[in-house]
């Protein structure tokens, strides 16, 4: 059920018909930012209560071989701000990198501060195909007036928002799937991708997805060992997903994740065994066809 190690990612994607995977939510960053991440991580026990080691702690080129190597043919290097003054930037590193990197979709993202509209819509115009909001790292409201023009921008363009709102791994200042629901009110045809489906709020998420219809939820980290042991499923994850199995998107977090790929992988062949109403088609959807319509690579 699932590949059992990274080796045996690529046979499995092409025996369900697949031409690659499609990952809407990696993590590529300056290098200077990344190894402040990587040494926030390596605290892990002091800030989250469990260790949590960087399984693919490498170079920037060997991680996007390992991606290649994966069958990942197409990925959203998301990137994130934690204070004011960095958006801007991020943003127009992040669309350098995808112009060098074959397989790698220019995104940008946001915070609530003066010329953030402005910024957005550059990016926008620049081919920025997802925009990443942060709202725990970043410690904002995202109901704050100074980013409703931008909700408004993403919501006119129609490019996906990966929005990390949830309560997990911890409880942030403004997070909370009721917080972001109040934007989702304001701006009902937003694109939002829920991040780690609203972690530890798994009902609450799908609960979004009912109500607005383009919400959706993405994998990220969801139904691991590592995660089932302060964030569980419950029990009828499974079932619920029969409804919505066209609005949930693979998402990993590598490389910053404790455990392979392949395990991220199997918990979402799980979920596809669980319940035969899902099956192969459901994996189809979730690893190459709702991302990439997402991503509009299929239009």
């Amino acid at each position: 059920m699932g590949p059992a190690d990274d080796a045996q990612v690529r046979g499995w994607v092409a025996d369900l018909g697949l031409p690659g995977l499609v990952d809407l939510h990696t993590h590529f960053l300056p290098e200077r930012v990344l190894r402040k991440v990587w040494a926030f991580f390596d605290q892990a026990g002091r800030h989250y209560g469990t260790e949590w080691p960087i399984f693919y702690r490498h170079a920037e080129r060997t991680r996007i071989q390992v991606l290649r190597d994966l069958g990942v043919t197409t990925f959203a290097p998301l990137v994130y701000p934690h204070k004011p003054g960095m958006a801007a930037w991020l943003s127009g590193w992040a669309r350098e990198f995808a112009a060098r990197t074959p397989g790698a979709v220019p995104t940008a993202t946001l915070y609530p501060e003066p010329g953030v509209a402005d910024y957005l819509a550059e990016a926008l115009r620049a081919g920025a195909r997802v925009v990443k909001v942060h709202v725990q790292v970043g410690a904002f409201d995202p109901r704050d007036p100074e980013l409703d023009a931008a909700w408004g921008l993403l919501a006119e363009a129609g490019v996906p928002v990966v929005v990390h709102c949830g309560d997990g791994p911890r409880r942030g200042k403004h997070t909370g799937l009721d917080v972001f629901e109040a934007v989702l009110r304001a701006h009902p045809r937003l694109v939002a991708v829920l991040a780690h489906a609203g972690m530890p709020d798994y009902p609450g998420a799908l609960d979004l997805v009912e109500r607005y219809p383009r919400v959706h939820v993405d994998t990220t980290m969801v139904g691991v060992g590592f995660s089932e042991r302060f964030a569980p499923l419950p029990a009828d994850w499974p079932s619920r997903l029969v409804e919505h199995g066209d609005r949930v998107v693979l998402g990993t977090d590598f490389p910053n994740i404790p455990y392979s790929y392949a395990e991220q992988l199997r918990a979402i062949a799980g979920w596809a065994a669980a319940d035969e109403r899902l099956g192969d088609p459901f994996l189809r959807a979730v690893l190459h066809d709702t991302p990439s319509d997402l991503l509009e690579l299929r239009t």
